[in-house]
């Protein structure tokens, strides 16, 4: 079925295709056939690299093999002292890498999960709830506004669906989505109206569709796909410092044959004179240069943190550093996609509204004062619809942490320091746009 033309078929050929019946849906019994076929809708994370791997990638840097080769030469000469220093700055550098590279595989590990969202799924008749990673071929799904499309999906019936698909075409627009046949073979993907795609948000309307596409199968996946199979390269500062590692071993060699060559010229030992010379090449090697480049790419990444980046491996902060020219477009995907009212007008008045976020904190002021909602009847109304208009919700929950660090303190003050406003929101943050006359 991967070259079915799915968007061509009518609703007839998509129950013959797949096995289904639309009121029906699957049966347990289909569901684990399918599944031994097709496993689990999840992306495949591709090959996850253990703490130990991790760990000892840092010593492949070319300048740490240096060191590594200088470390060995001065505990040969005797020079235990200068051996440790090498040896310490190393596993200094080692250690920050690793707990940089940890941590980021650490969060990115977190957003995975908190991404996986639940289905609306029609099994045996009965509509039930289900993580999105047991969805197969087939599976009956319904959606509605605010949830996001766990697999790719042929729409059977739509009412004034719109999807927000900007993650696979970079258009922040919203698409109007319809459930007829498209008789065109070659449609582009942002063209295939009928058909809903996995990760995309709905942004309006409801709609109830036939999954057709899991796991790595989907246009999501395949994006994933090319992801994992791309060759990393070396960033500009990677490629200078193994450049300058090969200066400096030639310039090393260098030394100590002229150093040998001359001493034995005026009459001096050949092995005092090899030594010597050793000694000046380990000399010339910059011990502290990779923990020091190792350090200042932490606290840019450090920085990063605190502006909620992550940053997987440290060289490529320094990258972003290189960039000479950055485009991008117009669309939200430099926006933080929120929508926050800040002006009302309802009958002739302009009521500003102040607050931001999910936390239901804020005021409507008209000309500088507190309007009372109590006693304005049309402004309730307004808002009244404007509730009732939409299916989002936010809880708000108070978790109250028991004791007091410190006594003495005033009572209101410590009360207000151990209560915590934690807001959930459920399905989409609320759009309040209000408009009235």
């Amino acid at each position: 079925m991967e070259h079915t033309k799915w968007h061509q078929l009518s609703d007839e050929e998509l129950r013959n295709t797949l096995g289904v019946s639309p009121q029906e849906g699957l049966t347990d019994e289909a569901v684990a056939e399918k599944r031994k076929v097709v496993g689990s809708n999840e992306l495949s994370e591709g090959k996850r690299i253990s703490p130990i791997t991790l760990l000892l990638n840092q010593f492949k840097d070319f300048m740490v093999l240096v060191l590594m080769g200088a470390t060995l030469v001065s505990g040969l000469l005797g020079e235990y002292l200068d051996a440790v220093t090498i040896v310490a700055i190393i596993v200094l550098n080692a250690i920050l890498g690793f707990v940089q590279e940890f941590r980021a595989e650490r969060s990115l590990r977190a957003l995975k999960q908190l991404s996986a969202p639940l289905a609306k799924v029609l099994r045996s008749g009965q509509e039930v709830h289900l993580a999105a990673k047991q969805l197969v071929p087939g599976d009956i799904v319904m959606v509605e506004s605010g949830d996001r499309i766990p697999a790719d999906v042929r729409w059977l019936q739509t009412n004034s669906l719109d999807v927000e698909e900007s993650a696979l075409t970079g258009e922040s627009v919203p698409v109007s989505k319809h459930c007829l046949p498209i008789a065109d073979e070659d449609v582009p993907l942002g063209d295939q109206k009928n058909i809903g795609f996995m990760g995309t948000m709905v942004t309006r309307g409801t709609a109830k569709g036939v999954v057709i596409r899991t796991g790595m199968e989907t246009e999501m996946g395949k994006i994933a796909d090319l992801i994992q199979n791309t060759e990393e390269q070396e960033t500009p500062l990677q490629h200078r410092l193994e450049q300058l590692g090969k200066i400096l071993i030639f310039v090393a060699l260098g030394l100590t044959i002229m150093v040998v060559v001359a001493g034995i010229l005026h009459g001096q030992p050949a092995v005092g004179m090899f030594l010597a010379g050793v000694s000046l090449a380990v000399a010339a090697i910059p011990e502290g240069l990779p923990a020091i480049v190792t350090i200042a790419l932490a606290l840019g990444v450090q920085r990063m943190i605190k502006r909620k980046a992550i940053v997987r491996k440290l060289p490529s902060v320094e990258t972003l550093g290189c960039a000479s020219v950055i485009c991008s477009d117009k669309t939200g995907t430099l926006t933080q996609n929120k929508m926050t009212v800040t002006d009302v007008w309802l009958e002739g008045r302009n009521i500003k509204v102040t607050g931001d976020g999910y936390a239901p904190e804020g005021q409507m002021l008209e000309n500088g004062r507190t309007v009372e909602l109590k006693s304005d009847q049309s402004l309730r109304r307004m808002l009244q619809i404007s509730s009732l208009c939409n299916n989002a919700s936010i809880v708000e929950s108070i978790a109250s942490e028991a004791g007091n660090k410190k006594k003495g303190k005033d009572t209101k003050k410590e009360s207000k320091k151990n209560t915590k406003k934690v807001i959930s929101k459920k399905k989409r943050p609320r759009e309040k746009m209000y408009s009235g006359s």
